[in-house]
């Protein structure tokens, strides 16, 4: 596997490992069922392309995202503290546009410093990105 298939590839696991966890942290806290579906649907979309990144990796040989225990906490712990005193909806659905606005960042910047990964491993980095601007928009509904 190419050293920048593998980056990207990376990234997106990276991405949707975050917006899973994220999502997880957060749901116990929703008193919006609406918006607990919204982002159920939100993490299962996450699975399928995390999903689809570990494959195209492990069919070459390659070695997968593995996110540390720390890293892991630390976004808890930052989800936990930004929700200590408003749960609301408006605030929850801010947060996690936040995430996914960097989520776009952090894609666009692998695919700049990776511009030698195959188009197969480029259009699933652009789904991904094309998610969260669509998981922008119907966020910005609960603002």
């Amino acid at each position: 596997m190419k050293h920048d298939d593998e980056m990207v590839l990376k990234e997106i696991q990276k991405n949707t490992q975050m917006g899973m966890t994220a999502i997880d942290t957060i749901l116990d806290k929703i008193g919006n069922d609406e918006f607990s579906i919204t982002l159920s649907r939100q993490s299962l979309h996450y699975a399928d392309i995390h999903n689809r990144a570990l494959d195209k990796i492990l069919q070459q040989e390659g070695e997968g995202y593995r996110s540390s225990q720390i890293s892991e906490m630390m976004l808890k712990g930052s989800i936990h503290a930004n929700t200590a005193f408003n749960i609301s909806t408006e605030h929850l659905a801010e947060m996690m546009i936040q995430g996914s606005n960097r989520g776009i960042t952090s894609m666009w910047k692998s695919l700049k410093h990776n511009g030698l990964a195959e188009n197969d491993t480029v259009e699933l980095a652009k789904e991904l990105m094309d998610f969260e601007e669509k998981s922008i928009e119907r966020l910005k509904e609960y603002l």
